[in-house]
């Protein structure tokens, strides 16, 4: 049996859940992910899109999607970020503080070399993205 577990948004309306274990999970400096979380940083969590639920609160999920690659839904009651699709990578980004009961642990920082804050924790730095999901996979100075 895979773990399941539970978060939501910021007012708790709506409600997801996640399986098992995250196929990645880091840190994204992108423009886009920065502008969208309102922060410095994005801290994501990537899953497999069968193991992302919306289990209440459904009819309250909006989405927005600027570049067509990205599917951004949040709820419509309180603003609160709940997850990306991103079709083309075949994978669902849930962002890590929706889900407090994962224990987070960032492996990468992707699109380095558009960054604003600089962390120094000796976790790779790539300039986009691993090769797999379409980038470079170069990797830039701390």
């Amino acid at each position: 049996m895979s773990e399941v577990t539970t978060g939501g948004c910021f007012c708790g309306a709506v409600s997801i859940e996640v399986t098992g274990t995250p196929e990645a999970m880091g840190y994204c400096h992108c423009e886009s992910c920065r502008s969208w979380s309102a922060g410095p940083v994005n801290a994501f969590t990537l899953w497999k899109p069968e193991n992302v639920r919306i289990t209440t609160g459904a009819d309250l999920v909006g989405r927005f999607n600027k570049s067509g690659s990205s599917d951004r839904q949040y709820c419509t009651r309180c603003g609160g970020h709940l997850l990306t699709v991103h079709p083309a990578l075949g994978l669902t980004d849930v962002f890590a503080a929706t889900i407090p009961g994962v224990s987070f642990q960032p492996g990468v920082h992707v699109n380095y070399a558009e960054a604003v804050l600089r962390i120094r924790d000796g976790l790779p730095k790539l300039r986009d993205f691993p090769v797999e999901l379409g980038g470079s996979g170069q990797t830039v100075p701390e």
